[in-house]
């Protein structure tokens, strides 16, 4: 477990949120608002959210298609949240361009942009909310963390983080370890634990899955 990950303070992401929510004024506060929300409400990876396309919004059904790692395609629920605030950066932010990239520079206007940069508009957010930087991946495990001592199952954040293997998984239930107990196997001569009864729905299904 040496590569354990490493997450944010809760709370510290929620100031981080409510900071850049209250400072949407201009066309780049509104798209770094937006920019966060996919980072720490979805997971996205920076690669990710720099390579979505206009292309990959699907309006109607309130999806995203993400290309993650080794070029998987995969569709996501878009949540109120972040949808309302990428709607209001194309219609109130985004310059005209030719690119079909969502997120584009603005000065000079146009140019679509990287996942560095991604990774500088997280580390300039944390300085407007007075925190110490928090890395952009680290929004991602602070989710996982987050939805595990909400009482999530190991199968939902996996599901959400969209790893392929449970063993990508399973290394966020250090931070609770009771999530980790129903994927041991009962001890010889043990009675096997009882099954939790609270099922826990915090997420519709996704996209493609069964229930």
């Amino acid at each position: 477990m040496a590569s354990l990950p490493r997450s944010a303070p809760a709370a510290d992401v929620e100031r981080l949120v409510a900071v850049a929510a209250r400072w949407r004024s201009t066309p780049t506060s509104c798209r770094d608002y937006a920019i966060l929300l996919l980072l720490a409400r979805l997971g996205l990876r920076r690669g990710e959210v720099a390579a979505l396309g206009l292309d990959d919004i699907d309006w109607r059904a309130g999806e995203l298609t993400v290309v993650g790692k080794g070029d998987r395609v995969e569709r996501l629920p878009l949540p109120a949240e972040p949808g309302e605030a990428i709607a209001a950066w194309l219609v109130d932010g985004r310059p005209t361009c030719q690119t079909r990239s969502v997120f584009t520079t603005l000065r000079p206007p146009g140019s679509p942009l990287s996942a560095g940069a991604i990774g500088h508009i997280v580390g300039s957010a944390c300085r407007d909310a007075g925190l110490d930087r928090i890395g952009a991946h680290r929004l991602r495990h602070t989710l996982a963390s987050s939805m595990l001592q909400a009482g999530a199952s190991l199968s939902e954040v996996g599901q959400v983080l969209r790893h392929r293997s449970a063993m990508s998984t399973v290394i966020y239930a250090k931070v609770d370890e009771g999530a980790l107990r129903p994927l041991a196997p009962p001890w010889p001569g043990t009675a096997p634990a009882g099954a939790d009864a609270g099922a826990r729905n915090l997420m519709r299904p996704w996209p493609g899955t069964r229930p």
